[in-house]
């Protein structure tokens, strides 16, 4: 008896506080989300399952922790605060991405640069909530829908917020379904809705391997704080594009990518305990984070009623949400919602213009932020 009242006191079910109780609820709800409404299940599933994991009782006690030195959730995590997982996920980006679109009409490239405008009301909004500027500067980044960046821009900036940014960017990646089209609707008129957009012209393959080596140079001059982030995106493009590097290509965007997005997901599911999550400071992240989503998606609709003043063949309001970098969910919801009220009107490639210049705005708004702070 006195064994087994021993073997009973080193079981999880007397040790389990309430806050983990509660993480691993939370944990729960991702994965559910995941499989059953479909939320981004690459994500929120690793996400999901890292947060039961972490939370689990004895997972410190048995060193086992993200935080236990030597511990193997330790050392995968060593990827995340260093800034390796999301270098190797812009790679994988590149090497899926089509920048035609956006070589074909230039100007779209503005509706990526407006959505950016969510990362910068929100690092004032962060600094308002009485967070410090290196973390305002972070929790910011959120705004651009881009997770990895926002991980590698915490890593250097704000490591103890990292957790929290890291698990507010994924989800609100994931909940751009639900959270964008609302937002939308409000800001259009069913006449914007319905405005067709030209097939964009042919682009050569000389002038989609010229982008990737110019655009680079350029933005890594602009911003060379990001020039990791920048150099990995477009050496993924550039192997797609050259013609000669498919089988580099391939591995970038499949076998590639994928393994980083299960050990990234995982990790920071992990890392996301209750003592780092239920905090004051967690919860005003997420609130930052969910008001960043609409001020990017907002920013770009309107943006796109702004040119159309201008433009004698008019853009489709309703593709502005596109500048938000979550590549290619936003895209995907622009073409929904129009979708609903003209079934044969396609804007899907239209959309994918400032879809991905969002991608590369949110990396040089974030070179441009530690450029100034890093230092």
């Amino acid at each position: 008896m006195q064994e087994l009242y021993q073997f009973i006191q080193t079981t999880g079910f007397l040790n389990i506080s309430w806050g983990s109780t509660l993480m691993i609820a939370i944990g729960l709800l991702f994965v559910w989300l995941g499989i059953r409404k479909g939320f981004e299940p690459l994500l929120l599933i690793p996400i999901g399952f890292g947060i039961v994991v972490g939370n689990m009782p004895g997972v410190f006690e048995q060193g086992l922790a993200v935080e236990s030195p030597g511990s193997v959730l330790n050392l995968l995590y060593f990827g995340v605060k260093t800034g390796v997982y999301p270098s190797l996920i812009f790679m994988g980006i590149g090497a899926m991405t089509d920048f035609s679109t956006l070589i074909a009409n230039p100007k779209l490239i503005l509706l990526g640069a407006a959505a950016q405008f969510g990362i910068f009301a929100t690092f004032i909004g962060s600094i308002l909530l009485g967070f410090n500027v290196l973390e305002a500067a972070s929790i910011g980044i959120i705004g651009g829908a881009d997770g990895p960046t926002s991980i590698y821009l915490a890593s250097k900036l704000a490591p103890h917020l990292l957790g929290s940014i890291a698990l507010a960017a994924y989800s609100y990646m994931s909940l751009v379904p639900v959270i964008q089209p609302p937002i939308m609707r409000l800001l259009t008129t069913k006449k914007e809705r319905l405005i067709r957009m030209k097939s964009p012209r042919v682009v050569s393959q000389r002038e989609r391997i010229i982008f990737p080596i110019v655009c680079f140079i350029v933005t890594a001059l602009i911003a060379p704080g990001s020039m990791v982030l920048l150099a990995m995106l477009f050496l993924g493009n550039l192997l797609k594009e050259s013609g000669v590097t498919d089988r580099l290509a391939v591995t970038a965007k499949t076998t590639l990518i994928d393994i980083v997005t299960i050990l990234i997901g995982f990790t920071v599911g992990a890392k996301t305990t209750a003592a780092v999550f239920l905090t004051t400071a967690s919860i005003r992240i997420f609130i930052l984070g969910a008001l960043a989503f609409a001020v990017a998606t907002a920013a770009g609709v309107l943006f796109a009623k702004i040119l159309n003043l201008f433009l004698k063949d008019k853009i489709n309001p309703l593709i502005g949400n596109a500048g938000v970098s979550a590549v290619p969910a936003a895209a995907r919801v622009s073409q929904v919602v129009v979708h609903q009220y003209d079934k044969s009107n396609y804007v899907i490639m239209h959309a994918m213009a400032p879809n991905v210049a969002g991608v590369i705005g949110s990396a040089v708004a974030a070179g441009v932020l530690l450029g100034i702070l890093g230092n």
